[in-house]
């Protein structure tokens, strides 16, 4: 039976499917549709830190339900102005090599080889905006990088002092750019790329070397961006910060549940309904820089993490965050997670294959949009329906560190309803009346 909602008396908010200022003409990777993404510190995985200690893990990866590995930068890291005893990923020596504290270009390819085994795909961070200040092209091709004043090299951000920013207002430099993220897929055989600092690049760089790299197989393109444009041409997915402060200013209690609805309001009216959003509580950099998520979020983690696997969008778990790891790794030093046991690995096994199993929660257009139910509590619970062809999901979320009560009168939800993580079966059928208990969390899924 098809799962209907009457709301009399009280407004409904529904994520329809309308029109854009942005037209995509992106064709999203099949694989893509029910995917989540699954971010990889490589230094920091392992004691051992190299492709091949990282590989042991993958079968463990799969069990859980993971799709998408994404690397972070693979290639050789500067040693001018290095910051720290190893240095940022993020300062690249050379494009065309795997740094060899990781391994060898083969011990890639055997990772990647195996990935694709295990039916998982694998993007790598690529850092196009600048380079280490050893790069080759430094003094090969000096003018493609921005001048001072005195035409002295600059960096791109003042603090960022162990790199050189590119300058893309050069044919040259976009040429090599766009053969470097060729040379990737056919030496390697990754999926795709997450692009650092995406936006800081002109539009046009992407527009025009994202085409011809797709020429020889359905990448997946990730931008480190959230503008809508990002999707009209060159970029799957896109990061979703505004829901990301957003949420940690919920858990802070600086903002309420119901604000919610009016960045889901901003979403619709600036993207195209099948632009894939990012959605996440931790990464390398609010890792490294902001605290895990237990620091920003304290006890509302775990529900947080909920918001992310049932709201419209592709989900994303960083490093460590299947241990319930509570600290901030070093960024430029080696700093290896703890893993615990795996504390919340059934915990976000559950969140995985329930995406993966539920049309509902697919992504893009593939998924269905999010219909909010209104109910007595609006300013401290959030509680919506996503709904297509057959497959019904209904989430019920305290988001306050007080229990709060739950009351939805006139609501037409016939038929038996499980709670995913209990198991637990429930007949609604006209209304919804209890408690719910600080930062309790309640997904639904219909018999």
């Amino acid at each position: 039976m098809t799962l209907m909602v009457i709301i009399v008396s009280i407004l409904l908010f529904s994520c329809t499917r309308q029109k854009k200022e942005h037209t995509s003409f992106i064709v999203h990777p099949d694989w893509s549709k029910n995917a989540m993404i699954y971010e990889v510190n490589i230094r920091q995985y392992t004691p051992e830190g190299t492709f091949s200690a990282f590989e042991k893990h993958l079968p463990r990866l799969k069990e859980m339900g993971v799709d998408i590995l994404w690397l972070m930068p693979i290639n050789p890291i500067g040693e001018i102005n290095r910051k720290g005893s190893l240095g940022s990923y993020y300062a690249v020596q050379n494009y065309l090599t795997v740094n060899r504290e990781f391994g060898t270009l083969d011990d890639l390819k055997r990772l990647v080889g195996k990935a694709h085994d295990l039916g998982m795909k694998v993007i790598i961070d690529w850092v196009a905006n600048h380079t280490s200040w050893d790069n080759v092209l430094i003094t090969q091709h000096p003018e493609w990088y921005q001048h001072d004043s005195a035409g002295h090299i600059k960096s791109p951000v003042k603090d960022w002092t162990d790199v050189a920013g590119l300058d893309y207002s050069h044919k040259g430099l976009r040429d090599y750019m766009t053969d470097a993220l060729k040379y990737w897929i056919k030496a390697a055989d990754i999926d795709g790329y997450r692009c650092d600092v995406a936006g800081m690049l002109p539009i046009s760089f992407w527009n025009e070397a994202v085409p011809k790299i797709k020429t020889g197989k359905p990448v997946f393109m990730l931008a480190e961006e959230e503008t809508p444009q990002m999707h009209d041409t060159a970029f799957d997915m896109t990061y979703s910060w505004d829901f990301f402060h957003l949420m940690n200013d919920i858990a802070a209690g600086k903002k309420t549940a119901d604000q919610i609805d009016t960045l889901w309001k901003k979403e619709i009216s600036h993207y195209n309904p099948d632009a894939y959003r990012m959605r996440f509580t931790s990464n390398h950099d609010e890792n490294s820089w902001n605290g895990s998520e237990y620091e920003r979020m304290g006890d509302a983690a775990r529900i947080m993490a909920v918001l992310t696997f049932t709201v419209p969008g592709m989900p994303l778990i960083y490093s460590g965050q299947e241990a319930a790891f509570n600290k901030r790794l070093r960024f430029f030093d080696k700093d290896t997670i703890i893993w615990n046991g795996y504390a919340l690995k059934e915990f976000y096994s559950t969140l995985i294959h329930l995406k993966k199993e539920n049309r509902a929660l697919w992504n893009g257009e593939s998924g269905s949009g999010l219909t909010k139910i209104h109910t007595t509590n609006d300013h401290h619970v959030y509680a919506f329906l996503r709904g297509t062809e057959g497959n019904q999901v209904l989430v019920l979320l305290n988001l306050t560190n007080q229990p709060q009560d739950l009351k939805v009168k006139e609501i037409q939800l016939p038929g038996t309803f499980m709670n995913v993580f209990s198991g637990e079966e429930t007949h609604f059928d006209y209304s919804l009346d209890f408690v719910l208990k600080p930062w309790e969390y309640r997904v639904y899924v219909k018999k």
